[in-house]
């Protein structure tokens, strides 16, 4: 988790340099307050992880001795030959277009989406993919 740690440290020390460099080009006080807000979650994030990695026992990841075999076996199912992501990305997107332009690009969005859930949910249990 050390790494983990000291990228976020990395990315908190470089978002405060970059709030610094933007106040001192631009004075903009919104932008500037976006930055340093962004690198304190960042660093809120670091001393968290780096705080927790030295109360728990290390990870096969952190350590150089470790096999492969020590890490965790199962890491979940994800389908390679799926396309129910586009639909469903797709309804995300007429949905957030629609409470833009249009109620009705919403109900379609939600159906859509609906469509799309459905069809990803069920993906293994119909057609050439069926267990």
């Amino acid at each position: 988790m050390k790494v983990e740690g000291l990228l976020f440290a990395a990315g908190a020390l470089f978002y405060v340099v970059v709030a610094a460099v933007y106040w001192f080009l631009s004075r903009d006080e919104i932008g500037t307050t976006g930055l340093v807000m962004t690198g304190a979650l960042a660093f809120l994030v670091a001393f968290y992880v780096l705080y927790t990695s030295r109360r728990v026992y290390p990870r096969p990841e952190d350590r150089d001795d470790a096999r492969i075999d020590e890490a965790d076996p199962e890491y979940g199912f994800y389908s390679p030959h799926s396309w129910w992501p586009l639909p469903v990305g797709f309804a995300a997107m007429l949905i957030a277009l629609g409470l833009i332009f249009a109620v009705w690009l919403v109900l379609f969005g939600v159906l859509v989406l609906l469509f799309g859930i459905v069809g990803w949910l069920f993906e293994y249990y119909r057609g050439a993919f069926a267990r």
